[in-house]
């Protein structure tokens, strides 16, 4: 009876190889490798400071025709020190452009008479700087995994982030890219992408753009 069994079974798994080749039948058997939870897809609603990015601030009184401009980086504390303000460091980690302009306008209006104040986030270096828009995380078999950082063209696909983590390693499953984003609601959505679609067939409409907070992760090869 168990010999019977087996010989089924090997015939059918032949019948699977002939028509559909190995891979499916791995296919058949493999399980999805475990989410790492120790880092997770986050919701991202615009640019904000945050500690390390660069500002420009442009401040000027009423009819004054020349604003004093100042290059200034957020500390670690999240803060910025500005002129007239040495005493009392504007705390603006996790404020958008518009919420940091307000907060200085008001603080300036005990110096300056109607202050004028302009703001705008400086130019960074990719690779090196701390992009206001975010990052997404490229994990797995890639070169130097971590975060890499979002350009203000927002225009970050799955192939550029891997480029920027130093590429793929030699085992790295080309057909297996792994995209978790997380959703307005909470959720956690999961997307695969197939590099030799994008780079061998030239379906760059495949090459998903990403979104700050995304997670890339590049699966090992089974064998």
């Amino acid at each position: 009876m168990i010999t019977q069994t087996r010989l089924i079974l090997a015939a059918w798994l032949s019948a699977c190889v002939f028509t559909s080749g190995c891979k499916s039948i791995v296919s058949l058997f493999e399980k999805e490798e475990p989410i790492d939870t120790s880092v997770v897809a986050q919701w991202w609603d615009g640019p904000r400071i945050r500690p390390g990015v660069g500002l420009i601030v442009q401040v000027a009184a009423i009819g004054q025709d020349k604003p004093i401009e100042m290059n200034v980086q957020v500390d670690q504390n999240g803060q910025v020190t500005l002129p007239y303000l040495l005493q009392a460091p504007v705390l603006c980690d996790g404020l958008t452009l518009e919420a940091f302009k307000s907060k200085v306008t008001k603080a300036y209006q005990e110096y300056i008479l109607q202050p004028q104040i302009s703001v705008q986030f400086a130019p960074f270096d990719m690779r090196l700087g701390v992009s206001p828009y975010g990052t997404v995380n490229v994990l797995g078999e890639v070169m130097n995994p971590g975060p890499v950082n979002m350009p203000p063209t927002m225009d970050l696909t799955v192939t550029r982030a891997i480029q920027a983590a130093g590429g793929l390693k030699p085992f790295a499953d080309r057909e297996r890219i792994r995209v978790t984003r997380c959703e307005k609601d909470g959720t956690q959505k999961r997307t695969m992408v197939d590099l030799v679609e994008i780079g061998e067939k030239g379906r760059i409409d495949k090459d998903m753009v990403l979104k700050p907070g995304d997670i890339v992760y590049c699966h090992e090869i089974r064998w």
